[in-house]
Parts: C-alpha cells; structure tokens; sequence
C-alpha cells in the first residue's frame, strides 16, 4: 500500500476589492488567459504563445506561489468570475528586484482594474511581506503600462533585459513610508 509521509499545503489568499476579485489562477481561466497569451497584447510579458505555452505558464503562476510564498493572482469580476487580467507579486532568477506585475485582458482594459489590483499588490507587499520597496518592469513601447506606473507614483530607475521579453524600463514605486 502506497502511503504518504505528509502533504505539501498551498495557501494562496482569496482578495474582494468591491467588484473585482482576486484569487488563485485556476483551470478555468485557461480559455480565457491562452486567449490573451495567443495575442499581440502578451508581447510585453513573452508572447505571443500557443495554447500548451499558455497552459504552463498559468501552471507557473501557481508554482511561484509554491516556490515564493507570494505570486500573482487571477483577478475576476466578482459577480461573474469572469477573468480580468493577472496582477501580483513576482521574482523570477533573472529579474532586478521583485516585481508589482499586471496583464489586463482585452476586454478590461481601461476599466481601472489593473491600477487597483496593483495598488492593492503594493499593499501586500509592504504590509504582509515587509518590503521596503519594489518595482514593475515596462517594454519600452508599452506607453499604457508606463503611465500605470506613473499614476501609482512610480519614478524611472534604469533599465535591464531579461532573455523571454528583451529590454524593460524599471519603475520604482513609492517606498512603502511614502504610500
């Protein structure tokens, strides 16, 4: 008889801001995140990808929660579950600093998810994690996510490049005394 010696827990926390909410990516987002994968608008985070490269890469979303003990989450329409877009916290080996991130997909953009779901991440960051600052990464051409930063009161702070996406500009966001 095959018995286990113990259980690995995941604890990924489950967030409402008003009308959005933030979760742990499920299967039941792929359709909707391979969809945004597949298309022009993942050229800032590594795409486009096929269907199976979509998959992994919400698999990893998880793993990194796993691995980390902080991640990015599905963020959803509260009353439909329908999927919005992928914000959170993120340090993968080859990145500056960890990392406030946001993907909005193509129907919820320019709805203020992103900024809150951000500005919510930041909060985790210094409030639950204790960090004292950190970053978001900008392709040089993706002017909305720049000016994302910028409303969250993110100022320049260099520049490095990463193999999967190429060069990025780092924000640096409010300390966490300043917000």
């Amino acid at each position: 008889m095959i018995e286990p010696i113990g259980h690995t827990t995941l604890q990924i926390p489950t967030f409402r801001l008003d009308d959005l909410t933030l979760r742990a990516p499920a299967m039941s987002d792929l359709d909707a995140y391979a969809e945004f994968r597949a298309s022009d608008r993942a050229k800032g985070v590594g795409g486009p990808n096929t269907r199976v490269q979509a998959e992994q890469k919400l698999e990893a979303l998880i793993g990194h929660w796993h691995l980390h003990g902080f991640g990015r989450w599905m963020v959803t329409e509260t009353h439909s579950d329908t999927p919005l877009g992928v914000v959170g916290l993120m340090a993968p080996c080859d990145w500056p600093e960890p990392e406030i991130a946001w993907s909005v997909f193509a129907g919820a953009e320019g709805k203020s998810v992103a900024y809150r779901a951000a500005i919510f991440a930041r909060r985790y960051a210094y409030e639950v994690l204790g960090w004292s600052t950190v970053i978001s990464c900008t392709t040089p051409d993706n002017h909305r996510s720049q000016a994302l930063a910028q409303r969250m009161g993110a100022t320049r702070d260099g520049e490095c490049h990463v193999d999967d996406v190429g060069r990025l500009l780092i924000w640096r966001h409010l300390s966490a005394e300043a917000v």
